[in-house]
């Protein structure tokens, strides 16, 4: 651990080809570094600043993310599995070829970025803001996206109907939901928005 703080004070370091184990960081600035190859397994990060880092190549396994700011990092083929990291600070951020997989992202933040090919399996996104995102492929399977907020992102192309997606905050207009894949209940629920009354049978 003294050895990667060390890194870290350095500044735009390159950490790479290895893996960490029951590693413990608190309140921690990462300066920029890069993380290629490298794999972290039941850490904790609390308050741990990784701004603007990059991350190529990583696996992040059984790990929890406290008060933790990712905002402007790239990450690009990595995956998360088992994770915690509800309020995750993803603001302007890009992420390409990531998975989630049993994570808890609720509350997190992705607003500002790019997003794409992403999937997420059993996972967590309650509350999860999504402002002004420009999403690519999304794979989404058994996920919880309750009041999810896509304020001027377009769900056009994504596919909902395996997921819980109730209560999304959307513009006025509801344009966000056009082209979005859902199914009968979702429908249901979702012309409720529309002030939609339904006839009975």
């Amino acid at each position: 651990m003294d050895e990667l703080i060390d890194l870290f004070a350095e500044g735009d370091e390159l950490i790479s080809n290895t893996a960490f184990e029951d590693l413990n960081l608190s309140y921690d600035v990462a300066n920029g570094a890069t993380f290629d190859d490298v794999v972290f397994r039941s850490c904790v990060f609390d308050g741990v600043d990784w701004n603007g880092s990059t991350f190529r190549d990583v696996v992040f396994r059984g790990c929890r993310f406290i008060r933790c700011n990712m905002e402007g990092c790239w990450l690009n083929r990595c995956d998360f599995v088992d994770c915690s990291a509800p309020g995750l600070n993803l603001l302007r951020a890009r992420l390409s070829s990531v998975s989630f997989a049993s994570c808890d992202l609720s509350y997190a933040n992705f607003s500002g970025g790019r997003i794409g090919p992403m999937a997420a399996r059993d996972t967590r996104l309650t509350e999860t803001a999504l402002q002004g995102t420009k999403l690519g492929q999304l794979c989404l399977d058994n996920c919880d996206l309750t009041r999810v907020d896509v304020f001027k992102t377009p769900l056009s192309g994504v596919d909902v109907s395996r997921c819980t997606f109730a209560a999304p905050i959307v513009s006025g207009d509801y344009h966000e939901l056009r082209g979005l894949t859902v199914n009968a209940q979702q429908a249901l629920a979702l012309s409720g928005l529309l002030g939609i009354q339904l006839a009975d049978d």
